[in-house]
């Protein structure tokens, strides 16, 4: 693992500020990197670089550039599974879909690299799934937020 390297001259201070004022709350900051959610993470299992606690250091530190124009904010399966085990109650998926939404505000990504990557959406999808219900067997609790989650367990029609 090769050690990340910081340009002092692009970063932005207010850039941590600017993602808590959109999720509506100082919800990034308390994270002290202690790495439950990159261990409970579905996607991590399959794609070595997405490291949630990584993307929010990456935030806290004003890395902007590097955030919003990387294509791992795209990967999270906005599962909640690392919500249920942070010890400060981070909602990385919260996070994830204001960076998603700041990426294409601010002209990170086009609409070409958004069709490119719908194709991925639905591995991920069966990923979280399979994961969550891999993991509920194996006791993990926690109200899950993923329609097919709720569809399979909460009684809903199908």
């Amino acid at each position: 693992m090769s050690m990340l390297e910081v340009d002092y001259d692009q970063l932005d201070p207010a850039f941590k500020d600017e993602v808590a004022r959109r999720i509506g709350r100082e919800e990034i900051k308390p994270c002290f990197t202690c790495g439950a959610c990159t261990g409970i993470c579905p996607v991590r299992e399959i794609v070595e670089d997405f490291d949630p606690r990584s993307i929010i250091h990456w935030i806290v530190l004003g890395m902007k550039d590097r955030v919003l124009g990387s294509d791992l904010i795209w990967l999270c399966c906005l599962c909640d599974s690392c919500y249920h085990v942070c010890p400060q109650q981070i909602r990385f998926r919260r996070v994830a879909l204001e960076l998603r939404d700041m990426a294409r505000e601010e002209g990170y990504v086009n609409e070409d690299s958004l069709e490119k990557l719908k194709a991925v959406e639905p591995f991920l999808n069966d990923l979280c799934r399979r994961t969550l219900f891999h993991r509920v067997r194996e006791g993990f609790h926690g109200p899950h937020v993923m329609p097919c989650w709720r569809k399979n367990t909460a009684g809903e029609e199908r």
